[in-house]
């Protein structure tokens, strides 16, 4: 008899690799997101190609971004975001305009078609919740002004995803029907008048709350409020993802909020990590090897564009300097809906295979990249005022002990190869 099981066998590596992946990358003080990324180009096409067919898990890395918005839902203060809602709307049309503005103005110097600058504009506009939410969570800033207003500017841009859909979706008949722009006006409409509701009192939910007291159901209810929201709002022929959003929203303004949103964090970490592993089995390192002049340059333009863009929007409405600065540079990566939107622009037709692959390897570098080039800035920002004399002191000022290590570490593996003589590391370390 055959015991062999492939599929758990399969399945098993995933996890695996995820894990340490993940635990690498927190090793480095990187969000673990990163590291799931890493897990699925290492088990992927482009590394072992121990998981070929994305499709076996494309559904489990659905579901990880309805639980998203339906966590975020439930995490938002209404009452807070009702204090910056003019602000974040302000910021993420500006956004929108701007990024879509670019990228038709480079049109024709890149020899873009009409279609791949809407669908590149609408995706660099986004960034990404889960990447910007686990930053803000590690420096401990989630819950201070700035954290608050950035949080308020991604869950505007997470509900401008439907909208800026529909428009792509209408591009290929080149006409808006009246239904679907119906739709999106229903949308908002229920979305205000939540947020109006909820904000003057909090609900009561007999039921929920005497299932929420069972420690077997609670995660249940939980599940079934977002799966349950999203099904009724696809039925309505409105965005899945919306609908966990708003259901997240209800349970975040009930008294049993914090019981609920506890039981749900354990599924809802599995299933994003399935869904930035499989973001990772889609980058294709031959194409971005073939076109990596491109690449990097359009990655370059993203990255100084959204930071430039963010900074000064913030600025224009009037946020202090370091507040406009930080928020501005922890949004300058693409968000994961991006790839919701090339999907959207490929099936609409507005791209090709090869346009698409190339936004999905700029926003999966932006994506890895976003840590890193957070970390880089802030310390910028912070010596910007201090005299630096060389670049090797900027360097020890911006890295600080972990650029002194590293430049211990490659003097010694060079001396070991017999590049250099030996020297002590002691007299190598910069002078205060």
């Amino acid at each position: 008899m055959d015991i062999h099981h492939p599929d758990l066998t399969a399945a098993a590596i995933v996890i695996m690799a995820a894990l340490l992946c993940g635990g690498l990358m927190a090793r480095l003080r990187q969000p673990a997101i990163v590291g799931y990324i890493l897990a699925g180009v290492v088990l992927g096409p482009s590394g072992l190609a121990l998981v070929s067919n994305r499709d076996a898990i494309a559904t489990l890395a659905e579901f990880g971004v309805l639980m998203l918005l339906f966590v975020v839902g439930m995490r938002l203060d209404l009452r807070r975001f009702m204090a910056v809602w003019k602000t974040a709307l302000v910021v993420t049309l500006l956004q929108i305009a701007g990024s879509v503005g670019a990228a038709l103005l480079l049109r024709h110097l890149m020899g873009w078609s009409l279609g791949m600058a809407m669908v590149l504009g609408c995706a660099v506009a986004i960034s990404s919740t889960a990447v910007v939410i686990k930053v803000l969570e590690g420096s401990d800033e989630l819950d201070t002004p700035v954290g608050r207003t950035t949080i308020a500017i991604l869950i505007a841009q997470d509900m401008a995803v439907v909208p800026m859909m529909l428009v792509l979706e209408t591009m290929e008949s080149r006409a808006i029907e009246p239904l679907d722009a119906g739709r999106v006006v229903l949308s908002v409409l229920i979305l205000a008048l939540l947020f109006w509701g909820l904000s003057r009192r909090r609900l009561t939910l007999p039921l929920t709350a005497r299932l929420a007291n069972d420690s077997d159901l609670a995660t249940l209810v939980a599940l079934t409020w977002c799966f349950g929201a999203a099904a009724l709002a696809g039925i309505s022929n409105l965005s899945p993802a919306y609908g966990a959003f708003l259901a997240g929203l209800v349970l975040g303004n009930s008294a049993q909020s914090e019981q609920l949103l506890k039981r749900a964090q354990p599924v809802k970490s599995v299933l994003l990590m399935v869904f930035f592993l499989s973001i990772g089995l889609l980058l294709d390192f031959r194409f971005i090897w073939k076109n990596l002049g491109a690449v990097l340059l359009l990655l370059g333009l993203v990255t100084l564009f959204k930071t430039a863009l963010n900074v000064a929007a913030l600025r224009l409405l009037r946020q202090d300097w370091p507040s406009a600065f930080l928020a501005g540079v922890a949004l300058a990566q693409i968000g994961e809906f991006s790839f919701l939107l090339a999907e959207t622009g490929k099936a609409a037709r507005l791209i090709t295979a090869q346009e698409t692959k190339l936004v999905v390897a700029v926003t999966v570098l932006s994506l890895v990249l976003s840590p890193f080039w957070l970390f880089t800035m802030r310390r910028m920002h912070r010596v910007a005022v201090v005299r630096v004399g060389s670049f090797r002191e900027l360097m020890a000022r911006l890295y600080g002990e972990d650029a002194q290590t590293v430049a211990r570490l490659a003097r010694r593996t060079r001396r070991l190869a017999g590049r250099l003589p030996r020297k002590r590391d002691d007299d190598a370390r910069p002078r205060p």
